[in-house]
């Protein structure tokens, strides 16, 4: 049996809070949901399976497929349980391997970088024993990756069929300044419910990654057709052919011709925004995307119609890292409130930030406050309902319809 056919657990990966969402996207895509972590999901899945789950799912950062779990109690027994994996099957004797780890709780074990050498010694080990030959081994993550994750005593040891992350999609070619990851930017998106049927609306726009992201959902674009290598690429047995039959597969799903929504971003600062359009443009989805440059106040929101539903507007400001800057962000964050108050009424509006006390200067209150993190900082989508006239006119007339 070919080991693309062999079924066994698998870990996705994502960004902190986006799990809940990943585990929709599973479902969707008809897997099975185990227990959801902080930062990742498990499911069942062969090699194969993984391909489509590389290809399909937004907001996983890596695929990583299980090949042993194990007890060791320092790097020499670790060593042995790793070498008795047949290599064979999943590494070529002249291939390319990369080994990451993550260690906590192993007195044995203090180095994270002894742990990946020991890993790597196995694997070469036991190919060079069986053939003669040796993989080379280094950091880049373009051929074969491996993960161990080892804590106490417990060892897991993944094959990471992603390779390298699939946050980098491959369209962000300018990525400005303090990016938001694009799985990130995926997550944040499928938590305020919008999926592609309502105008979005993004100031402060950025290098444009919530931008492009919401194109993508919006046409029903797989956000791994842009990618050219992944891990699994690179195990003995991969056919190209079948993975070609899922980038057709991939394409004829996506919807043609013109969006009947309006996608619309904007910065203030010209590069930022031309960058913007540059990213775009590399994603393909350029012609969906309103880009333009203006402060945020003065972006254009479209009105909406009996028959729309609720669009979209979000905003991602700076945080303030210096008491400084803090202070100069108040008032851009109240200024934030009335433009959602004047300008946008009938829209949810959502503001990512990392500083809570800045987000009571929007002055407005939250329906939801969603936790995510973004590199190492605590963050929260706030979501407002911006009602159309009043909160009381609309109780009254939610009550009307009710007596109805």
């Amino acid at each position: 049996m070919s080991v693309f056919e062999i079924s066994r657990p698998v870990l996705a990966t994502c960004p902190r809070g986006a799990a809940p969402f990943l585990a929709q996207e599973l479902a969707a895509l008809g897997f099975p949901v185990g227990a959801e972590h902080t930062a990742g999901v498990e499911t069942q899945a062969t090699l194969r399976q993984c391909m489509r789950l590389n290809l399909h799912l937004r907001t996983a950062n890596r695929i990583q497929y299980v090949l042993k779990s194990f007890r060791a109690l320092d790097a020499e027994e670790m060593y042995r349980q790793v070498r008795d994996i047949p290599w064979e099957d999943y590494i070529a004797p002249d291939g390319y391997l990369t080994v990451d780890s993550y260690v906590t709780g192993n007195d044995s074990m203090r180095d994270t970088r002894f742990a990946n050498v020991r890993v790597k010694d196995a694997v070469v080990d036991r190919l060079r024993g069986l053939s003669g030959v040796r993989p080379d081994s280094g950091p880049d993550a373009t051929g074969t990756v491996l993960f161990l994750h080892w804590v106490g005593d417990s060892c897991t040891l993944y094959l990471d069929t992603s390779g390298e992350p699939l946050n980098r999609r491959g369209y962000r070619k300018l990525p400005c300044k303090a990016p938001m990851q694009e799985t990130l930017a995926a997550a944040v998106i499928l938590a305020s419910g919008w999926r592609g049927t309502t105008h979005f609306v993004n100031p402060m726009c950025g290098s444009g990654t919530l931008a492009v992201e919401a194109a993508l959902i919006a046409l029903n674009s797989a956000p791994g057709l842009m990618r050219e290598n992944f891990g699994f690429m690179h195990v003995p047995g991969y056919d190209p052919a079948e993975w070609d039959a899922l980038l057709d597969e991939a394409e004829a799903a996506e919807t043609g011709g013109d969006l009947p929504i309006r996608i619309i971003a904007t910065d203030i600062d010209r590069p930022t925004a031309e960058a913007a359009y540059r990213n775009a443009k590399a994603a393909g989805v350029e012609r969906y995307i309103e880009l333009g440059t203006g402060d945020y106040s003065e972006v254009p929101v479209p009105e909406l119609s009996a028959a729309d539903g609720p669009g979209m507007v979000i905003m991602n400001p700076p945080y303030g890292e210096r008491l400084g800057d803090r202070e100069q962000l108040g008032a851009l964050y109240t200024g934030m409130g009335d433009f959602f108050k004047n300008r946008c009424r009938g829209y949810m509006g959502y503001v990512f930030t990392g500083n809570p006390e800045l987000a009571k200067q929007v002055g407005l209150r939250t329906k939801r406050r969603l936790p995510f993190h973004t590199a190492k900082i605590e963050c929260r989508l706030l979501e407002y309902e911006l009602y159309e006239g009043t909160r009381k006119a609309k109780r009254d007339a939610e009550g009307a319809e009710e007596q109805a």
